[in-house]
């Protein structure tokens, strides 16, 4: 078993610990109220979109989200949270230095033995979600359930999701298939983001990753018999009926967003596998991106 299927299989029990554990970080996270930007890189990033998503549409107060290289410096926020499993990425422990003394700065990492733990004013330490590989599965997802409990919007039955996602098998000829897209609305859309990052670091895949809404505006010309669509949650009316019109195949995903990620994670791996490729040695990465002066 590779390092990166069996941190993924490790996912339900990260989530379940995480959320108990939630309460406590209470003081180092967002407050109701603040005006707050989340910031990560790649893999971070992604769940960064996903959880401003959340918070905003929770009512708990204006959230963006950035890539940490494209930070709007001149913007004002309450608080920074950054997202960085490494603690060690360039991008993020620059950004953080930059705003430290006049903007609140969080960081949730997997770490305690790095450069983050003095740059940020806060630091949420996940150190039981570490991973040994180089793609990113549980620390990200289980980060994510941190803020989704910290908003109150987690509950037993996405752990319980997760388990079934780890335990169905994938839908018939998924495996075979040679271009993947995923979709996702509101908070799912950085999930999407991050499936076919997944797909792409793991499997050299053709993957992309849209607004569900936008499916229709261009990219839908691409599926026919031998590519996949895969929804993130509740799909539009009637696209699901256009993606098979082409002679594609269409995921309707019934399980919790976050759990059907994880459904994604292991495809990944099997569209690895399937290819004579080692998930846990993605051609050009490293498991942090740390740049040189």
């Amino acid at each position: 078993m590779s390092h990166v299927e069996d941190e993924l299989t490790s996912q339900p029990e990260c989530w379940a610990r995480v959320a108990a554990d939630a309460a406590g970080h209470r003081a180092a996270l967002p407050a109701p109220g603040e005006r707050v930007a989340i910031v990560g890189c790649g893999t971070s990033y992604f769940m960064a979109q996903a959880a401003a998503a959340l918070r905003e549409g929770a009512g708990q107060g204006e959230t963006d989200a950035f890539a940490a290289s494209e930070f709007p410096r001149g913007r004002s926020y309450d608080r920074v949270l950054a997202l960085t499993r490494s603690g060690t990425t360039t991008e993020v422990l620059d950004l953080l230095g930059q705003v430290k003394g006049r903007t609140r700065t969080t960081a949730v990492t997997a770490d305690p033995d790095t450069p983050v733990m003095k740059a940020a004013d806060d630091v949420v330490v996940l150190d039981f979600a570490d991973e040994r590989s180089v793609v990113q599965t549980r620390f990200a997802t289980t980060a994510l359930t941190l803020l989704r409990a910290h908003l109150g919007l987690h509950t037993d039955a996405v752990v319980a999701d997760a388990r079934t996602a780890l335990t169905e098998p994938l839908p018939e000829g998924l495996v075979d298939c040679t271009q993947f897209t995923f979709l996702g609305r509101g908070w799912t859309v950085g999930l999407a983001n991050e499936a076919g990052l997944k797909m792409r670091e793991a499997s050299l895949s053709w993957t992309e990753a849209y607004p569900a809404m936008e499916y229709r505006h261009g990219p839908i010309s691409i599926t026919t018999r031998g590519t996949a669509t895969w929804m993130l949650g509740p799909a539009p009316d009637g696209l699901a009926d256009q993606v098979r019109a082409t002679g594609g195949l269409w995921i309707d995903g019934g399980l919790d967003p976050l759990a059907e990620l994880v459904r994604a994670q292991r495809l990944a791996v099997a569209v690895a596998a399937a290819r004579g490729l080692d998930p846990d040695q993605p051609r050009h990465l490293t498991r942090s991106v740390i740049l040189t002066p």
